[in-house]
């Protein structure tokens, strides 16, 4: 399960993000209202969490602007807005569930199963090739045989595989997984690739992860 982060305070973004990751969740963190909705707009997402009080643009415009397109996105609201006024707001405008700072991170997982759990029932799988990967699960799994990936592998593989065909980019691929703060070199992508190369192999994958040079990988079944 992917979900969208946007909390501007960083610290509290990379607690938040620990949380998720510790729970085999797919996180992407960006830390204004702006980039949250250019994310929404053009991202694969099970759910998004908003902080109300962001840069640029607000929590509740984000939500706003989403259900106004037409999105049925489960979205929680996650706050230091606790008066009643401001969780009657965030409801109204469209959110699933309201989670004021400071929280419980058992509640906050909590609500994120409860409000992803219809749509988490429906598609949990992406297939391509012979190859199927479980985002509840993190497990890869072909005819010969499964195994479950490492959570940046699953988080590389999942962008891939709902975009096959398509080039991604090693800027994509370290904004998306390692974020924008990181001070990670961008050759751990390379690294990424290669492991899941040979976990592609070892199942007998129909399917390569292709490199174009000066653009980046993508994935296509082999002939």
């Amino acid at each position: 399960m992917r979900i969208l982060l946007a909390e501007d305070e960083k610290a509290l973004s990379r607690a938040v993000v620990k949380i998720f990751e510790r729970n085999n969740y797919s996180i992407d963190a960006v830390y204004d209202g702006e980039e949250a909705l250019d994310y929404l707009e053009a991202g694969n997402y099970d759910c998004a969490v908003l902080d109300i009080m962001m840069p640029k643009m607000d929590g509740i415009t984000v939500l706003r602007k989403l259900r106004a397109g037409g999105s049925s996105l489960p979205v929680l609201m996650l706050t230091a807005k606790a008066e009643i006024d401001d969780k009657v707001l965030g409801l109204d405008s469209g959110a699933n569930y309201y989670l004021t700072k400071p929280f419980d991170a058992k509640e906050l997982l909590a609500a994120v199963r409860a409000i992803t759990r219809k749509s988490a029932e429906v598609d949990t799988k992406l297939t391509y090739g012979n190859i199927a990967l479980d985002r509840s699960s993190f497990e890869l799994s072909s005819p010969s045989g499964s195994m479950r990936l490492a959570n940046k592998e699953f988080q590389m593989l999942e962008m891939l595989m709902s975009n096959p065909k398509n080039i991604i980019s090693v800027d994509t691929f370290m904004d998306h997984i390692w974020g924008y703060d990181t001070d990670t070199e961008s050759n751990v992508v390379w690294v990424y690739i290669s492991y899941l190369r040979k976990k592609l192999a070892a199942l007998d994958a129909n399917v390569k992860i292709k490199a174009t040079r000066n653009a980046g990988y993508s994935l296509e079944i082999e002939e």
